[in-house]
């Protein structure tokens, strides 16, 4: 094919947001289709392809009638996360190629159709994590390949992410958001901070992730915020949030390794992934952008705040290759540019028919999370096995 077929199924502000600035933007695809269960998002929709492209893509309401080979090649899938899977296997059981926007699993059985679909028909999928394309977690992964920080022994990261407004006003704005604050308590958003660990530690490629234990703070932040923002709203008012405020949770792997997650988008705060590399010979922490080697910086141990921002002298030495020719090109799209690589190393390997980067399995395992920290939660903080979805094939992968 010269050119990617593209459908857009689910056209709120993510799936819109990178019709127009990234698909529409790449000379590799095309927009042929646009789908949305709301007829004026699909209309808005229509008129940016139009303007762009100069033509009119097919419209639907209901992605199962979109799901169709002689429209488009490779579907987007960017609509409320209890969607993503179902619709991710109905479109490979057509033979239509996935790019899969990012979420969480709502029960183990979902993630073991998810893996078998794409078994039983090998159609290409990728699981849209962008922030595995990040400038910084890819140097330091650079580094951890290269052995500069050691022996990896735990990893940390995070979703802090202010959310009240977008959640409150949820239902105003058809976001889904509100209805899983309000009806379940879990690490509801995990991949962001997990996608790019599990690339450090080899996950699903010689080490797996185990057991784990979440616990969860009281809820008290979304209420507080109904009664400041939204006084008069007395439906929400009324409602009690079940998902904590902080949920925290450990995962131990095979190698040994340990991997804290933070959930934390219901109180006030500054955005941060919490990026987090601990090593034997040295560390990356992101929320002050350093780097400490034990070989360089032990003199710094006691002020080490002079130090803070320092990790932008290692990127000569240490840029990823994606980014240093990224950076002579041009950075573009959204999200610091991680959008944009990530979907242009899904069409790449798309038209060379090559192995996805971020597969099937990596998806299962990673939004997995979401339904077993939810069990761990509700049974008191108990330790929760996570399913190998490769059946023993990580040990060789």
């Amino acid at each position: 094919m010269e050119k990617i077929r593209v459908g857009i199924i689910g056209l709120g502000c993510r799936g819109f947001d990178l019709m127009r600035d990234i698909i529409l933007a790449n000379r590799k695809a095309e927009v042929t289709l646009v789908c949305d269960c709301y007829q004026d998002r699909v209309e808005k929709a229509v008129e940016e392809v139009k303007k762009q492209s100069g033509k009119a893509p097919e419209q639907f309401l209901d992605y199962q009638k979109a799901l169709n080979k002689n429209i488009v090649d490779a579907v987007l899938i960017s609509t409320s996360w209890q969607t993503h899977i179902p619709i991710a296997i109905k479109a490979m059981r057509a033979g239509i190629a996935v790019a899969m926007e990012v979420g969480n699993a709502y029960s183990i059985q979902q993630c073991w159709d998810l893996v078998r679909a794409w078994e039983e028909t090998h159609t290409p999928f990728m699981f849209m994590e962008n922030c595995c394309f990040g400038r910084r977690e890819l140097m330091i992964l650079n580094m951890v390949q290269k052995s500069v920080l050691g022996e990896i022994v735990h990893c940390a990261g995070g979703y802090h992410h202010d959310l009240r407004h977008e959640i409150t006003f949820g239902w105003e704005n058809r976001h889904y958001r509100l209805d899983n604050y309000l009806l379940r308590n879990c690490e509801n958003y995990p991949t962001h901070e997990l996608g790019p660990i599990a690339k450090i530690l080899n996950i699903n490629h010689g080490n797996r992730m185990l057991t784990l234990t979440s616990t969860a703070s009281k809820s008290a932040g979304l209420h507080e915020y109904v009664i400041q923002k939204r006084p008069n709203d007395t439906q929400l008012l009324n409602r009690s949030f079940r998902q904590g405020d902080i949920v925290s949770t450990t995962i131990q792997c095979a190698g040994g390794e340990t991997i804290a997650l933070t959930l934390d988008t219901c109180l006030p705060r500054y955005y941060s992934r919490g990026f987090t590399v601990r090593g034997t010979k040295g560390m990356y922490e992101e929320q002050t952008d350093s780097i400490f080697l034990t070989d360089q910086d032990e003199e710094f141990d006691y002020n080490w705040k002079e130090q803070f921002g320092n990790a932008e002298k290692y990127c000569e030495k240490y840029e990823h290759p994606i980014w240093q020719k990224y950076l002579k090109e041009g950075i573009q799209g959204g999200h610091d540019g991680m959008d944009w690589l990530i979907f242009g190393d899904f069409f790449d390997r798309l038209l060379n028919n090559q192995p996805m980067d971020i597969d099937v399995y990596d998806a299962a395992a990673w939004m997995c999370i979401g339904c077993l920290t939810e069990n761990s939660i509700a049974t008191g903080s108990m330790p929760v096995t996570i399913p190998d979805f490769t059946n023993g094939a990580w040990m060789t992968r």
